[in-house]
């Protein structure tokens, strides 16, 4: 039976959103879209690489599956590890608007708290959540992670769609400051 996992990219204050690029989640009036690609780096690649490797189907709230959806069908280097998987392994959309879906490979999930065990028999290795905030809400509040793989950088935002609400608890850590907030885009031109 497969394992739930959530990876997802946090600032040091919790926050979650929008971090591939500017436009990307501007909901609740957010404006730092692309904070996280200043701190991108080659280890973080290959922690990623690492994770996308374990998985064999992927479970995305709608809204990731949207950004998705824009994004990796055009990456068509077979060799490439994350744009490999996402093309071609089973993907499952929580959604309650939409029912249909142009990306192969794609399935509506209606009700997600029922059919998560169902998917987790499916498959033997990982079903993967990337992202998918309001997503993570509901299989955090059903006690349905089986492990959460949190990729934490220096950035201090101050607002956005946090994983944890405002909960309590600590993750010692070290910074110095490195200046202003700097924000970029993955988004190919």
């Amino acid at each position: 039976m497969a394992e739930l996992t959530m990876t997802t990219f946090l600032s040091l204050d919790g926050v979650m959103q929008a971090h591939g690029g500017p436009g990307e989640d501007e909901s609740g009036g957010f404006p730092y879209g692309g904070w996280l690609v200043p701190h991108a780096d080659a280890d973080m690649g290959k922690i990623v690489v690492e994770i996308f490797s374990k998985a064999e189907a992927f479970l995305l709230g709608r809204t990731t599956y949207d950004i998705f959806a824009a994004y990796w069908p055009r990456i068509t280097d077979p060799a490439d590890p994350i744009a490999s998987k996402l093309n071609a392994l089973p993907k499952f959309v929580a959604s309650r608007t939409r029912s249909s879906f142009a990306w192969g490979n794609t399935t509506l999930v209606r009700d997600v708290v029922n059919e998560v065990g169902g998917l987790k028999q499916r498959f033997s290795r990982e079903v993967q959540v990337h992202g998918s905030w309001g997503l993570a809400q509901t299989l955090i509040e059903n006690d349905l992670v089986d492990e959460y793989r949190l990729l934490t950088f220096p950035v201090i935002l101050g607002a956005g769609k946090r994983l944890f609400g405002t909960g309590t608890g600590a993750v010692f850590s070290v910074y110095r400051p490195a200046g202003g907030l700097k924000t970029g885009s993955f988004a190919l031109e």
